[in-house]
């Protein structure tokens, strides 16, 4: 006979030898005729040996938890709930925060550039450089390209430098 094509028998009393062994009424508590069919029949033998040491295993583990008492559970629940209540309290806060340091880099940015005349001559510098630079070695619309929206791609990698940092470092008070 093939081990893994094993027939499996049922037995008709077998629900009852469950319940009675599940409800620990198996032998005293129970028929003579469940007795007797117990006792002959392998499956149900298997059945009431097995749920009975699931049964005593239940009991073990029952014996042994540990419930703390309802005082502790209550405290340390109101103290669960202020956490998240000051959590979720802080969530938008640290939105503002973030859009006040956007508007607050943007605004010294504006400032530092409009005042700054080293930062003005540097860049009449830098717009000189790429006056002079050869357009005969890059294909002419790439620097249709780049002339028109250089300024645009640096203004985007500048914003996503900044906000990263200021992610950074907002996540990383936790």
């Amino acid at each position: 006979m093939n081990p893994l094509k094993r027939e499996f028998k049922d037995c008709e009393f077998e629900s009852d030898a469950l319940a009675a062994a599940l409800q620990s009424h198996l032998p005293e508590w129970v028929d003579a005729d469940l007795r007797e069919h117990v006792a002959g029949c392998a499956i149900c033998s298997d059945v009431v040996a097995i749920a009975s040491a699931v049964d005593d295993a239940r009991e073990e583990t029952r014996a042994r938890a540990m419930i703390p008492d309802s005082g502790r559970v209550w405290w340390l629940a109101q103290v669960r709930a202020r956490r998240e209540a000051a959590e979720a309290a802080g969530r938008p806060i640290t939105a503002a925060q973030f859009i006040a340091f956007g508007c607050a880099v943007g605004l010294l940015g504006a400032c530092f550039g409009a005042t700054s005349t080293w930062f003005q001559s540097a860049l009449r510098w830098v717009a000189s450089s790429a006056a002079g630079f050869h357009a005969k070695a890059v294909p002419l619309s790439a620097m249709g390209v780049l002339g028109q929206h250089g300024p645009f791609i640096l203004a985007i990698a500048a914003l996503f430098f900044l906000v990263s940092t200021a992610v950074y470092l907002a996540l990383g008070r936790d």
